[in-house]
């Protein structure tokens, strides 16, 4: 299973989601049900500008956890 990290690069580079959202041109809600894992597909072009915006590889926000582990909570 695939789970988003955004929320901890968030963190680190000290963004609220809304900056995010803005910057990437997205609506807040579509951004806060990525970050909550409530997706099933991101764009590349989404997640190109995510990256783009938060100075990032697609592997700081996409985990992938073997379905028999726990995931880590997500804040």
């Amino acid at each position: 299973m695939i789970v988003i990290r955004l929320d901890r690069v968030l963190a680190d580079r000290k963004m609220r989601l809304n900056q995010l959202a803005e910057l990437v041109g997205i609506s807040n809600v579509n951004l806060s049900y990525l970050k909550n894992g409530k997706v099933r597909a991101i764009r590349f072009s989404t997640l190109d500008a995510i990256c783009h915006v938060l100075h990032c590889q697609p592997g700081d926000i996409l985990e992938h956890v073997e379905e028999s582990e726990e995931p880590l909570s997500q804040e």
